[in-house]
């Protein structure tokens, strides 16, 4: 399923997870990374309640047999030929893409049907799965029918690209919006936010090494906390209403044009706020900017087609 960020994937299986628990069937749910696995346990559990989710990963290994399970890539090396149905979503992101270790741990688990699924899969992946005579089903379009923000690319030179950052976070914030700022390591989040923390109170730093990330999570969606500035560790998985998306130096290296529109695809997610903006603060446009920015207005074309 080669669906764009917000079109609503995991409610789109989840009848076909439903079924296959009333047939007696084992099915999996795989993610990779950890943090989407403990949120979408947490969704699941509210959904099926009269049946038994787990979730699997590192520091949680304990129980592994379950009507649903729920788990990060690298746990399926416990499942031989194990699942009647398998499902895999965010097959792009890292550590799976590309890793033949954890792509043989997915092969070995299936015993019946899989389903795979991204917003932006790679093209190896969609030609191993159309040789392996699978069906790509595309959905450009998110269920609230609205199209995606398109970013809004602001180029700025040397000290000005800061001075450019507080301006468009003073802007969202006198609007009550809350604000991710993306950052492209650990190093640069870590002084942005004190850079920034100078100017605006009520932010916050997240990033793989915070341990109690959801905690903190949970405070900024209360509106404890007014900003966060992060890095890729929450380009998927995350939801929250109203969200406006800064990327700071979004011509950095380690974005690619996959990682760009992930991040893009944090805002207007909700019914109730569809709309929403992304704003790729850069030193130079390069072909990974153009390429993302591309595939966001190819969608909406095919959007405005489709309701014509």
């Amino acid at each position: 399923m080669h669906a764009v960020c917000g079109s609503g994937k995991t409610e789109i299986v989840l009848k076909v997870i439903k079924y296959a628990i009333e047939c007696g069937e084992r099915v999996g749910f795989a993610i990779p990374r950890r943090d989407v696995v403990i949120e979408l346990y947490s969704r699941f559990n509210e959904i099926f309640k009269k049946n038994k989710v787990i979730y699997i990963c590192g520091g949680h290994t304990e129980e592994t047999v379950g009507d649903l399970v729920v788990l990060t890539t690298h746990q399926l090396y416990r499942y031989d030929h194990y699942f009647d149905l398998l499902i895999a979503d965010e097959i792009d992101a890292f550590p799976f893409n590309g890793n033949p270790v954890l792509e043989s741990f997915f092969q070995r688990a299936i015993r019946g049907n899989y389903i795979m699924m991204s917003a932006t899969p790679t093209e190896n992946a969609l030609k191993f799965h159309k040789e392996s005579g699978g069906e790509v089903v595309e959905l450009f379009s998110r269920y609230h029918m609205h199209p995606l923000p398109e970013p809004k690319i602001i180029v700025r030179k040397g000290i000005f690209i800061y001075v450019e950052l507080l301006d468009v976070l003073r802007k969202f914030l006198k609007k009550t919006k809350p604000v991710f700022i993306f950052a492209p390591t650990i190093e640069m989040c870590e002084s942005l936010f004190m850079f920034l923390r100078i100017f605006y109170k009520g932010g916050l730093c997240l990033h793989s090494k915070v341990e109690d990330r959801q905690e903190k999570l949970g405070k900024f969606k209360e509106g404890i906390y007014r900003y966060i500035v992060t890095t890729a560790i929450l380009e998927r998985g995350v939801t929250f209403p109203d969200l406006q998306v800064i990327i700071f130096k979004a011509d950095h290296v380690l974005y690619t044009s996959h990682a760009l529109i992930q991040i893009s695809g944090r805002v207007g997610r909700k019914k109730d706020h569809p709309d929403g903006e992304v704003i790729f603060l850069i030193n130079e446009e390069n072909d990974q900017i153009k390429i993302a920015v591309d595939e966001i207005k190819r969608a909406n074309k095919s959007l405005q087609n489709m309701l014509k």
